[in-house]
C-alpha cells in the first residue's frame, strides 16, 4: 500500500492506486501498467477528475492492447490464405521421371494419343 498521496488530487487515503496515478501524472504508462494500470480499480476518496483520468487511460490502454490483438489474428488469416493460395496454384509433383517430362494433356488429346498408339502397334505387328 502506498502512503503517499495521490499526485493528481492530493488524497490521503493509503491505496495502491496512488502509484498508478503517480506513474501516469509524469507520462511514465511502463510504470502504470507494472503498478496494476490494467486491472485497475479507483480509490473510494479520489477525485472524480483523477479517477476520470486514470480510467481514461486504462480504457485507452486496454483498446490498443485489442487494436492489436486484431491486427496480429489478420496478419495471421492473410499469411494462411496466401499459404492456400499458393498451394492451390502449385502444380502436384510428377510421381515418374516420363511424367515428369511429359506436359499433362488434355482427356480428349490422351484419348487422342492413345488410339494413335494403339493403330501404330497395330501396324507395326502386321
Amino acid at each position: 500500500m502506498s502512503d503517499t498521496a495521490c499526485p493528481l488530487c492530493q488524497c490521503t487515503a493509503r491505496s495502491p492506486q496512488h502509484a498508478i496515478a503517480a506513474a501516469l501524472a509524469v507520462d511514465d504508462l511502463d510504470a502504470a501498467i507494472e503498478a496494476g494500470l490494467l486491472a485497475w480499480v479507483p480509490c473510494e476518496t479520489c477525485a472524480d477528475v483523477c479517477v476520470a483520468m486514470v480510467a481514461s487511460a486504462r480504457d485507452a490502454r486496454l483498446r490498443a492492447l485489442a487494436a492489436r490483438e486484431r491486427h496480429r489474428a489478420r496478419a495471421a488469416r492473410l499469411e494462411r490464405r496466401a499459404r492456400e493460395r499458393v498451394a492451390a496454384r502449385t502444380p502436384p509433383a510428377a510421381t515418374t521421371q516420363s511424367e515428369a517430362a511429359m506436359p499433362a494433356l488434355p482427356a480428349a488429346a490422351a484419348a487422342a494419343l492413345a488410339r494413335a498408339q494403339a493403330r501404330a502397334a497395330e501396324r507395326r505387328k502386321s
